[in-house]
């Protein structure tokens, strides 16, 4: 959670938030990425009439330290999660798909998978993990970003996994595409209103309260040292723009 301080580094020459788009879909590789990433925004938006749709691309087998819990109910359990915290920003649909957490690749067909859903979803803005940051170590944040990004080249012309269409569904081209975790940053997005809501999805991920969240869900006192952290990183993301909490991202024009 602790990026190198490019927010504080940046300039915010034109701060023009999006406007609540009718659709907005996120594509995360684990549960809770898109809530660390993108969770007040997506609050924020839903709250205003979006229709949010959370897809996880992986299982999330890999996500514990315990050995005690099988991959079987490791499994279960992060998929319990990411619905209730979907419930929390109130997003409308949660997709989860089934690729082995930590093995994740971009191939032709992870493509062609993502590619039907965001024809499917046929999102305003997509949010992904930036595959470009520098010296991202979760080789499945790189696949995935990647293969969003390439998924949405193929989704919005007719050639590309042709077979799709005819079928009910139709080629789509989002309007922006937002990357969390920004190696550069040139958008930002208001979340002081909805910073709460993005910590409570966060903490419905209890599973990860050993591993990501310094545990949270111990004692009042590490959840507070929690909530803490989380508002320092939001007030360094918002600062550039002049938001007291803020998610910046890189924006890019599909």
């Amino acid at each position: 959670m602790t990026d190198r301080n490019l927010y504080a580094d940046a300039r915010a020459e034109n701060v023009t938030p999006i406007e609540p788009p009718a659709r907005a879909m996120t594509i995360g590789a684990h549960p809770d990425d898109a809530e660390f990433g993108a969770g007040g925004t997506l609050a924020g938006w839903a709250a205003a009439g979006t229709h949010v749709t959370v897809l996880v691309v992986t299982d999330g087998s890999k996500g514990t330290w315990d050995p005690d819990l099988s991959k079987e109910e490791l499994i279960t359990a992060r998929m319990r999660e990411q619905r209730r915290a979907a419930e929390r920003l109130g997003a409308s649909d949660v997709i989860m798909l089934d690729h082995i957490d930590g093995e994740l690749e971009n191939t032709s067909a992870l493509r062609e998978e993502l590619c039907f859903w965001i024809r499917s979803a046929r999102p305003g803005v997509l949010f992904t993990h930036d595959p470009w940051k520098r010296y991202m170590m979760h080789p499945d944040h790189r696949a995935t970003g990647i293969a969003a990004i390439d998924a949405v080249v193929a989704a919005r012309d007719h050639l590309f996994f042709a077979n799709q269409l005819g079928k009910g569904l139709e080629k789509h081209r989002p309007d922006a595409l937002l990357l969390w975790s920004a190696d550069e940053v040139d958008h930002w997005e208001d979340i002081s209103a909805t910073f709460d809501a993005k910590v409570d999805a966060l903490l419905e991920h209890s599973t990860q309260g050993q591993t990501t969240m310094g545990n949270a869900h111990e004692d009042e006192d590490q959840l507070t040292a929690f909530r803490a952290r989380l508002r320092e990183w939001a007030e360094t993301q918002g600062a550039p723009a002049g938001y007291a909490l803020g998610e910046a991202f890189k924006r890019l024009s599909p």
